[in-house]
């Protein structure tokens, strides 16, 4: 194919590509085939990139440096968002209420509070949550799962902030959110 002739078209939904193979990747996404695994955890992929940056979650591989801090990232969409703390660029603009983002992923979930969307429902209770995160803290109520522990008494919380704020009571500074560790059960 020349200057950018199409030849393949998906048969879903009529994006057009020059290649079969990119077509063949397309399709993935209405198939929801994910051939790619992950040999530490099992989670799949559709996309081989996706799991090489997946994997180098569990092996801490961190290749693109910050230039302004040092610090490191996974895969370079990581870093570029990153560097716009260092340049205050927030190119992501809410047409509803002006507020700007550094990354497009938090606009997206900001504007699930203008329309309302909660995509991700618990399968223990059917409630709904706009972020991925929410419902993750969430299932933790089912599960039991206490991942945050308190050094000094061995109190377990679902969240990181929950333990902060415990902490508190040994250190002996004053709690700025009142009784939030008694909303946490051991």
């Amino acid at each position: 194919m020349h200057n950018g002739e199409t030849a393949y078209s998906c048969s879903e939904c009529g994006r057009k590509f020059s290649h079969p193979s990119s077509l063949k990747v397309h399709e993935r996404i209405h198939t929801g085939e994910k051939p790619y695994h992950c040999s530490i955890c099992e989670k799949s992929f559709s996309h081989l990139t996706s799991l090489k940056i997946h994997v180098r979650g569990h092996t801490g591989e961190k290749p693109y440096q910050c230039t302004e801090c040092g610090k490191g990232f996974s895969h370079t969409g990581l870093l570029k968002g990153h560097m716009r703390t260092h340049t205050g660029e927030k190119p992501y603009l809410c047409t509803q209420c002006g507020k700007t983002f550094t990354q497009s992923s938090g606009l997206r979930v900001h504007q699930r509070m203008h329309t309302g969307e909660k995509p991700y429902q618990c399968s223990q209770c059917d409630k709904c949550f706009s972020h991925p995160g929410s419902l993750k803290i969430h299932q933790r109520q089912h599960t039991g799962e206490r991942p945050y522990q308190c050094n000094q008494c061995g109190k377990g919380f679902i969240r990181s902030w929950y333990l902060t704020v415990h902490q508190r009571i040994h250190t002996g500074q004053k709690e700025t959110v009142p009784a939030l560790c008694d909303l946490e059960p051991s």
